[in-house]
């Protein structure tokens, strides 16, 4: 029987490959995968774990990237499990980056990266 066993990767589009990586690579600490193959675009795999991948694509975007809602959890959005919500807190502030908590309760918040793109953060429990 077909069955899907996990998520292997998300693609975003971002405007600056290098710009996108100074979020995701030095903010968030993810690393770059050096397997990327050689397409006719510029971009970059991250690796978040457990094989599951972050493709960053620099690719004109036909999505609007203004007008969205101040809140990512009233857009579309990828969500990651964080450790700590703590910690990402500080960072986010001291880089300015405006963030929301859940709506929800949960210990999870939601905040954009340079290219509009929703993120949540939802913090794991023990």
């Amino acid at each position: 029987m077909f069955e899907i066993s996990r998520l292997h990767h998300v693609s975003l589009i971002v405007q600056d490959t290098e710009q996108a990586l100074s979020f995701y690579r030095d903010l968030l600490g993810l690393t770059v995968l050096q397997d990327r193959p050689n397409l006719d675009f510029p971009g970059a795999w991250l690796e978040l774990g457990s094989g599951q991948q972050l493709h960053l694509l620099e690719l004109d975007n036909p999505d609007p990237v203004s007008g969205r809602p101040a809140h990512g959890g009233r857009d579309r959005h990828t969500a990651f499990h964080v450790k700590s919500l703590n910690l990402l807190e500080k960072k986010l502030i001291e880089k300015n980056i405006p963030y929301t908590m859940s709506k929800s309760g949960r210990a999870a918040l939601f905040c954009r990266d340079p290219d509009g793109n929703a993120l949540e953060f939802i913090e794991q429990k023990t």
